[in-house]
């Protein structure tokens, strides 16, 4: 089955020919049992050796410039009787008129079916059209596809927010937790401090006594040391002084 690209590029090697006065110009569709060999057989007539050299370069040119296109092979161009040119899909015959008619390929070739250019347009046209009715069925299905996976995204999207907005209250949350936690250590201490008091105070008031005694025994040693001496000095007798 040729191509649109195909077909585009023999419509252009027809206008090549029309365009340097080709005769008597056909275009044969191969019997898809010859597809290996080529799609279309391409065959014109020119009157004079020059002018089939001229219409082999005019079809070259064109293809050459509009579709990029190198024929694989060209031969007969010397003796130009017949002129062959390669384009492996399509293969183009430029004929002497009577060598055309010692050869008649259209003879040959019984199987193929012969063509016009306006054929070739409207079976264009018609591909191009069930190419663009096929693009259009496929369209709903493609948007129906991109709304879904829109659709899948927002909801990952909203799950993943979810998710941080949990993640964030969990982080605010912790240090409260700390908090009571420090609260409740402190309050233990106070506990375990207020268990130990007791005891520090008893023995700062067992030992307080003690204290006050020998501060009392200090004080009271000067006025000791003062009767002492008042008394010491009653018992001894003054001497009396000489008459």
């Amino acid at each position: 089955m040729s191509t649109p690209e195909t077909r585009r590029q023999l419509l252009a090697a027809v206008a090549a020919c029309d365009d340097k006065k080709g005769e008597d110009t056909r275009i044969l569709e191969l019997d898809p049992a010859d597809s290996g060999l080529a799609d279309f057989f391409l065959i014109t007539s020119a009157s004079n050796d020059r002018q089939a050299v001229a219409i082999a370069d005019e079809i070259e040119m064109r293809l050459k410039k509009e579709f990029g296109l190198y024929a694989t092979s060209v031969e007969g161009r010397r003796q130009a009787e017949w002129i062959l040119l390669d384009y492996i899909d399509i293969v183009i015959h430029v004929f002497l008129a009577e060598k055309r008619a010692f050869y008649d390929i259209e003879r040959l070739r019984k199987s193929a079916q012969t063509k016009t250019a306006p054929e070739i347009e409207a079976d264009l046209k018609a591909a191009l059209t069930e190419k663009t009715l096929a693009v259009r069925k496929k369209a709903p299905a493609k948007k129906a596809a991109a709304t879904t996976a829109k659709k899948s995204a927002a909801v990952k999207k909203a799950s993943a927010s979810k998710a941080s907005a949990k993640k964030a209250v969990a982080k605010k949350a912790a240090p409260k937790k700390a908090g009571v936690k420090t609260v409740a250590k402190k309050a233990a201490a106070g506990k375990a401090a207020a268990r130990k008091t007791p005891a520090k105070a008893v023995k700062a008031v067992a030992k307080s006594p003690k204290k006050a005694a020998k501060k009392a025994t200090a004080a009271a040693a000067p006025a000791k040391k003062a009767a002492k001496k008042a008394a010491r000095a009653k018992a001894i007798p003054k001497p009396r002084s000489a008459k």
